[in-house]
């Protein structure tokens, strides 16, 4: 334990998605604001948080492993918390299962050292009082950030249990947000959100989302959206986002057999996607895109896979993902037939990912000899409008270009999902 008359000490891991690191950062925000500071690592933490996802089973056993990684490296009198999804999924079943954790905290719990007593701590709230969605956070120390506008999810998609356990949607105010943005100091803001172009919509505001993109970019140089569902992709909003200077559009298609796209209880097919994108090619030839697929969802046969492959080719997005479909307790899907063998999954994936692999070298090849405006994140480290922070390839640069500002550089080399430049 910290000695006396010293503050305490955190430690916070985060695993999963990029709501989830905003969450972390408001985490920081609070413990900061209790006196706490940042330890350096586990080992020298008074508590130690682990903030999980639950979203797949790998994402699952993940979170599992490192809450006992770290439980093997921290101190005696150090607290182990866990929150986060995975918490609030399985708070009762973790706390029974892994006897090294000190607290579950749920959403809406706070992980602070002293505030609950340990064991199970959950809230059946549907607004927890601690809502972590509109808590101030630190300035950023990237010179990015997420920032979350909305918490949860209205649709009903046959695979995704997300909806069970982070509610409804509740979008944020306009001006909770762009406070949030100013207290950022970021030159680039990533909007993120489970259902990103539907802002708005829960609290009678349909089409907010493209009021709020125009005033965060009145605030900073760099606006990126994640995760859009096609059938909110409204040509106003496609405007808007060319015209922020940032043509990056990450679309939520998940497959393009209609059949299957029915199945999973969701909309469109690969000619209409296919449409879509050659549209906003029309408006904006060099707009990046990104996708994610899933391989193997229950019935998918030979002949939607086959369509999924034709559509990868001709599509020619920049970026992709591709993941074996998980079977998620309380979903439409966990009860449907026609199962796919795992086996049959990976073989299908591995055909997948080495096409688009090829599609993504051949594309950053063409980049070669031009010139763009990079956002340099750390010495030698740079992207363009084309690359999402995390996910994405990154730009190579002289390490004596300043972090945190924009240059002009020339692509003189590529590397499969990444460039080189001077």
């Amino acid at each position: 334990m910290a000695m006396s008359g010293q503050p305490q000490r955190f430690h916070i891991h985060t695993l999963g998605c990029p709501k989830n690191d905003v969450d972390s950062d408001k985490l920081v925000g609070t413990l900061v604001a209790d006196g706490m500071v940042a330890a350096d690592s586990a080992e020298d933490a008074d508590l130690v948080v682990v903030n999980t996802c639950a979203f797949i089973e790998d994402a699952r056993q993940e979170s599992i492993d490192t809450v006992l990684a770290l439980d093997e490296v921290r101190r005696d009198d150090a607290r182990l918390v866990v929150t986060g999804c995975m918490a609030e999924r399985y708070g009762d079943e973790l706390a029974e299962a892994l006897p090294e954790i000190d607290a579950v905290a749920g959403f809406g719990v706070p992980v602070q050292l002293g505030v609950k007593p340990a064991g199970l701590l959950v809230t059946a709230e549907a607004v927890p009082s601690f809502d972590l969605l509109n808590l101030p956070r630190p300035t950023s120390s990237r010179p990015w950030a997420y920032v979350k506008i909305a918490e949860g999810c209205d649709r009903r998609c046959g695979f995704c249990a997300i909806p069970s356990f982070r509610g409804k949607q509740r979008s944020r105010t306009v001006e909770s947000i762009l406070t949030e943005v100013d207290q950022l100091e970021a030159r680039e803001i990533v909007l993120v959100a489970q259902d990103l172009a539907s802002y708005g919509n829960d609290d009678d505001r349909r089409g907010a989302i493209v009021p709020l993109v125009k005033a965060v970019r009145e605030r900073v140089e760099r606006v990126r959206l994640l995760y859009l569902y096609p059938t909110d992709l409204t040509d106003s909003l496609i405007d808007t986002i060319c015209d922020t200077g940032l043509p990056y559009f990450d679309l939520s298609l998940q497959h393009v057999s209609a059949p299957l796209v029915r199945r999973m209880r969701r909309w469109g097919n690969g000619q209409k996607f296919l449409d879509r994108i050659e549209a906003i090619r029309g408006r904006e030839p060099a707009a990046a895109f990104r996708s994610n697929f899933i391989v193997g969802y229950p019935g998918e046969t030979e002949d939607d896979h086959a369509e999924l492959v034709q559509f990868v080719e001709e599509a020619q997005l920049d970026w992709c993902g591709f993941f074996t479909y998980s079977k998620e307790d309380g979903t439409y899907a966990a009860d449907l037939d026609g199962e796919v063998p795992k086996s049959l999954m990976h073989e299908r994936i591995r055909e997948l990912t080495e096409l688009q692999d090829r599609i993504t070298a051949e594309r950053r090849a063409a980049l070669i000899g031009t010139e763009m405006s990079v956002l340099v994140d750390e010495p030698g480290v740079s992207r363009s409008f084309r690359e999402a922070p995390e996910i994405d390839g990154i730009i190579t640069v002289p390490t004596d270009l300043a972090p945190g500002k924009f240059h002009t550089v020339k692509v003189t080399d590529s590397m499969g999902p990444d460039l080189e430049a001077e």
